[in-house]
């Protein structure tokens, strides 16, 4: 496996900021988790105070799942989802909007072939669709490695066109199976326990879901101990390239703000792939989804915002960015105490 450079957040930026904030007019610690962020986003940066955030992007990989069948809704939202989202009005384009996020989304294994969209949005599809994992694999040999790397190149862009904030968002059918199925494998948790509704599915639905994620792992058996063999047995092309996108934002030292559930599960993922990278990342807000749960306690990572939200496509990773511009300003405007007298 590829052994991945990732840099060491500064050591002295964290320290100085904690320094700075504790002379701070206020009562030491009184901003609580805000104090926290600044300091880690000195940290990132190697700058106290750090500069601002100015080009947050927002990456929507889109794909649908074999397992589809278990949601409420029907796989043709997918493409339809992509259409909605390169005209802005998609839930994550109205919110990124107000912060001033742009948005970018791709067609990694949509199951359309999506001929009237733009070209560069199907630049790095993989394939269409993915197996049902009950049954048989996600993805077929090499393509987990091709989505990871196309994942690589796609953070790589964004960096390169002045991105200083990255955020991995997610579209596609089945996601939130998938994305239970690979955290339960990866961290030996019963499917009971990691399975929720997603997009409100009833009782029965519930169900059948926690049957299909159970047999999924046990029919991937010990191949889960290998990253890219668990993404191609239970995971999907859209969770290689989420992981990928990941992973090379620690490499390039550029923060990414996890989303919901699914891009938790390809961060668990991604970090079995390269320890280091969970240094870059944080969680951006709290999923109703309980796998993201045991994913982010995993990554050792605290939500930011709990609104209770469940939509995906990067929405709640978005509604953080004015909190850690919050957090950038207490430790560049605040006054110091010793200056009151």
């Amino acid at each position: 496996m590829t052994r991945f450079d990732i840099p060491a957040p500064d050591a002295a930026a964290h320290a100085a900021a904690l320094e700075r904030l504790d002379a701070l007019v206020k009562p030491v610690g009184a901003l609580g988790r805000l104090e926290e962020l600044a300091a880690w986003l000195c940290a990132a940066s190697g700058r106290v105070p750090p500069p601002p955030i100015e080009r947050p992007r927002v990456v929507v990989f889109a794909g649908d799942h074999g397992v589809s069948r278990l949601s409420a809704y029907p796989r043709e939202i997918t493409a339809a989802m992509v259409r909605v989202f390169l005209a802005g009005r998609s839930g994550v384009g109205v919110l990124a909007r107000e912060v001033g996020a742009g948005v970018r989304v791709l067609d990694i294994a949509v199951d359309d072939p999506l001929e009237d969209v733009p070209a560069e949005v199907r630049a790095w599809k993989v394939r269409r669709g993915s197996g049902s994992i009950d049954e048989t694999d996600a993805l077929e040999p090499g393509e987990a490695l091709r989505a990871f790397e196309g994942g690589r190149a796609v953070a790589d862009a964004e960096i390169d066109d002045g991105a200083d904030l990255l955020i991995p968002g997610d579209m596609g059918i089945g996601n939130t199976a998938v994305a239970a199925a690979l955290v339960a494998a990866a961290l030996g948790v019963p499917a009971d326990d990691v399975v929720g509704t997603g997009t409100g599915v009833d009782e029965d639905g519930h169900a059948r879901k926690v049957t299909v994620v159970r047999a999924a792992v046990a029919r991937a058996g010990s191949r889960v101990s290998d990253p890219f063999e668990l993404l191609t047995a239970l995971g999907s092309a859209c969770a290689a390239a989420t992981a990928g996108f990941l992973v090379q934002s620690a490499v390039r030292g550029v923060p990414a703000v996890l989303d919901g559930v699914f891009s938790g599960a390809a961060a668990v993922v991604a970090a079995e792939i390269a320890p280091d990278a969970v240094r870059w990342w944080l969680a951006g807000h709290r999923s109703t989804e309980p796998s993201q749960e045991f994913a982010l306690k995993a990554l050792g990572l605290t939500p930011i915002l709990d609104l209770g939200l469940r939509l995906g496509e990067g929405s709640g990773a978005v509604q953080a960015i004015p909190t850690l511009r919050a957090a950038r300003s207490i430790i560049t405007d605040m006054g110091l105490l010793a200056d009151l007298g």
